[in-house]
């Protein structure tokens, strides 16, 4: 058994009234999909119900990366491979020589870690070459802001209701899709 789902978009000129619909629609059990603004918005992300981002965590990864390759690389160069001495200071073994490596490892811990987070996130937005754009509504590179729901046959009438009453300057009905089970139980007889 399919079920239907409806895509409503609710366009506002300003922010504040959007801020308000998001609330209601969150606090009426709808959940909001996306939305869209000519400009950030401070404090969006909790009132739509984004999670906090993971970015971080691979940022940390990256850095650790970098660290350790250019641990790796220095050791290998400087220790293993072709020990020089520099300033009459012991190179036998890399501990004696850390003060002089902490720039090298500085350095390649922030270039890996602002190249991986670069990378991360141009792949997760899908952001790379030869993608289409999932702006729904061009206006809102300029001076519109979106809200995009997805929402079954219950659901769409009332959020239609709660933009109308937020202040909405246009509420769209753009189609509706049928949602089929990942799982069928079929019965045998």
């Amino acid at each position: 058994m399919a079920t239907v789902k409806h895509i409503i978009h609710g366009v506002f000129g300003d922010e504040v009234p959007m801020l308000e619909a998001c609330k209601k629609l969150r606090s009426s059990g709808i959940r909001v999909k996306d939305v869209y603004s000519p400009m950030p918005i401070h404090g969006i992300d909790g009132i739509i119900g984004v999670p906090r981002t993971r970015i971080a965590i691979t940022a940390f990864i990256y850095g650790l990366t970098g660290c350790g390759l250019a641990t790796l690389m220095m050791w290998y160069m400087m220790i293993s491979d072709w020990p020089n001495d520099i300033g009459g200071k012991p190179n036998w073994a890399y501990y004696f020589n850390i003060p002089a490596f902490i720039p090298i490892t500085f350095e390649s811990t922030v270039f890996c870690a602002a190249h991986g987070m670069a990378l991360t996130y141009l792949l997760r937005c899908w952001l790379i070459p030869g993608t289409k754009a999932k702006n729904p509504d061009p206006r809102t590179t300029d001076d519109k802001f979106l809200v995009l729901l997805e929402v079954g046959d219950a659901q769409a009438a009332k959020a239609q209701d709660i933009f109308r009453e937020a202040g909405a300057e246009e509420v769209n009905h753009k189609g509706s899709y049928e949602v089929q089970p990942k799982y069928v139980i079929e019965e045998s007889h």
